[in-house]
């Protein structure tokens, strides 16, 4: 019989290595209820000022809640991660609202919350640790807004037992993240695991409960273009435009210029195969203009 299990924060590790011990042993088919902390373990609060993130420090990788083993999950298989729920905690933007974020002193910026996991995966099948920062082939951190409740990650296990662990919510974010940081928070991650026997997939895959279209897309967007033979160019340069047109037409300082790209405007590539120049598209939905 399917079991329900919860894992609290208290207990966190910074790091991908296969030989950390699991904090539980599950089956195929139990849930658990993850309590995570923010990519920044409680550093920040809604006193914060730019002097704190100078003082941080370098970082020294994602606080994950986990690992988690699951009985029988062998390499070559695939874990199935169900989103069950993702409940966001407190966040240095406006979440009162419940269902839109505001940015600080600019109350006409309301961008809609769809909250997600930024960090998910297993261990890998390399010995030692291994930096949370880039996403790997264990999953890791993706930083995929579409991970939220009613999608279905698959994750290639690499080790037995797998090792699932999760951490850094968002409760927004754009697609490219280009700022580093999205709507970062704490949260309480409701996820269900299965196991798919041999399948040999070589990286991760999901399947949404339906359309990837988001709230912020519903509704009228303002985009920008930028050409060139390199794609990450591209994406600089269209995010430089985005910026230019919001404190232009929008009256945005820079910083938040660049916040609001980090947390809502989504980056395309809208056109790969005509060299020498590809085209990416970032889109902006104005519909967080209040």
């Amino acid at each position: 019989m399917a079991t329900t299990h919860h894992l609290d924060r208290g207990t966190v590790h910074r790091e991908w290595n296969n030989a950390l011990p699991p904090r539980l042993t599950i089956d195929p088919g139990d849930t658990v209820v993850f309590d995570t902390r923010d990519a920044a373990d409680g550093y920040y609060s809604t006193k914060s000022t730019h002097a704190d993130v100078l003082a941080r420090g370098p970082f020294r990788g994602h606080p994950l809640t986990g690992p988690v083993a699951v009985r029988d999950a062998r390499p070559g298989d695939v874990l199935t991660v169900e989103i069950i729920d993702v409940k966001p905690f407190l966040n240095i933007w406006d979440l009162t609202a419940e269902t839109h974020a505001r940015m600080g002193r600019d109350l006409r910026v309301r961008v809609p919350i769809a909250p997600f996991p930024g960090v998910m995966g297993v261990a890998l099948d390399e010995p030692g640790g291994h930096s949370t920062m880039p996403p790997r082939k264990n999953g890791g951190n993706m930083d995929i807004k579409q991970l939220v409740a009613g999608t279905t990650l698959l994750l290639p296990v690499w080790v037995d037992g797998a090792l699932f662990s999760v951490g850094d919510a968002h409760a927004a974010q754009g697609d490219g993240e280009v700022c580093v940081t999205a709507i970062e928070m704490m949260a309480q991650v409701t996820l269900r695991f299965g196991l798919e026997a041999r399948r040999g997939f070589r990286e991760p895959r999901f399947r949404t409960r339906g359309p990837i279209s988001s709230a912020l897309e519903r509704g009228p967007c303002y985009v920008t273009t930028a050409h060139g033979p390199d794609l990450f160019a591209g994406a600089q340069n269209a995010i430089r435009y985005m910026i230019e047109h919001l404190v232009e037409e929008r009256g945005l300082s820079r910083e938040e210029a660049y916040i609001l790209c980090s947390v809502a405007v989504d980056l395309k590539i809208s056109e790969i195969v005509d060299a020498p120049n590809w085209i990416v598209s970032a889109f902006l939905p104005e519909t967080v203009f209040a």
